[in-house]
């Protein structure tokens, strides 16, 4: 629990070290896309594997990946990155200047970014903060389709965990081969932007097949809109990583992290309860679906929010170009 968000977040910062502002996008669609072929492995190998090997052979990986990590991975060298933007907190904050002495390192625990640090990130940027807020609506809208999707699809199709089990082989299979292969393609000619606000208006209406879902083939019809759904996180973590500077990746893609996890715990408050009195006898008026209408709600302020941001240009550009000018 404590390392499953930092492991992803700090991943994608080491990303955004290593990669100029122009590839971004097509690299944390990337790195989704392997993680999304990661699932699809995982979820066929479970199934073929008893449940004290399970977890035996999941443990044996995460060593290897750490073993891995430690062989190949150099640590990366944020002032010789080309293409980082300003950075959003002061470059000096992790020093201690006294008695016109040199400075001096802060201890390691004053480093760790306080309330104060986070609001001043999603202030100074108007792209990062609106980031945020799209970030939030996204994560209430995925954490309810979580918590109800399940639930609403065995009281009113009667679905089995194998019927469960195919949906998610299917969704994963489709979001690696689109990360992949397709939205590489797709990054250079429309943007992080656009692919972000496509990803969300697709999710929106995948929400919507699924609220008014007719037949049990339905839902199987509606996964296929993963192939474009899965546009949406990496692009999202590509625009706040454009609005951060080089030593600042980690705290913003953890800020992103922490308000998307915010979001994970407040929508089962929400739509789980939801879902449960517009499946029973009480419900206000007829229609089971209504929880998932709500979320397909919640997408469509996403997307809205998301028409704001636009491009999210990088700073860094017009700074290189004033230090080439003086040069």
């Amino acid at each position: 629990m404590i390392c499953e968000g930092s492991i992803n977040c700090l991943a994608l910062a080491y990303l955004a070290d290593n990669i100029s502002d122009s590839q971004r996008a097509s690299a944390f669609g990337i790195l989704s896309g392997v993680s999304s072929g990661a699932f699809v492995c995982g979820t066929l190998a479970a199934r073929f594997l008893s449940t004290g090997s399970t977890f035996q052979v999941a443990t044996f990986v995460s060593m290897l990946a750490v073993v891995y990590m430690r062989m190949f991975l150099e640590e990366s060298i944020p002032d010789q990155v080309d293409g980082i933007s300003q950075p959003i907190l002061q470059e000096g904050e992790d020093v201690i200047q006294k008695d016109g002495n040199a400075p001096r390192k802060m201890p390691v625990f004053r480093k760790i970014p306080s309330v104060g640090d986070i609001i001043s990130l999603l202030k100074s940027s108007p792209s990062f903060s609106q980031a945020a807020v799209v970030a939030f609506f996204n994560s209430l809208a995925e954490g309810g389709m979580i918590s109800s999707l399940m639930y609403y699809l065995k009281a009113r199709f009667h679905f089995n965990k194998n019927q469960f089990a195919d949906l998610m082989l299917i969704a994963g299979i489709i979001s690696t081969i689109s990360q992949l292969f397709l939205m590489p393609l797709l990054v250079s000619p429309l943007g992080d932007g656009k692919l972000l606000s496509i990803g969300l208006l697709v999710s929106c209406a995948n929400a919507i097949l699924y609220s008014i879902a007719w037949s049990d083939w339905v839902p199987y019809a509606a996964t296929a809109l993963s192939i474009v759904m899965v546009f949406a996180p990496p692009s999202l973590r590509s625009i706040a990583s454009k609005q951060a500077g080089a030593r600042e990746q980690g705290k913003a893609q953890g800020c992103i992290s922490g308000i998307s996890s915010l979001a994970n715990i407040i929508a089962p408050l929400i739509f789980s309860p939801l879902t449960a009195l517009f499946l029973s006898e009480d419900a206000p008026f007829h229609f089971p679906g209504f929880s998932i209408m709500c979320i397909a709600i919640t997408l469509m302020i996403a997307f809205v929010q998301s028409l704001m941001i636009g491009s999210a240009p990088s700073t860094s550009r017009d700074k290189n170009s004033s230090n080439c000018v003086e040069v």
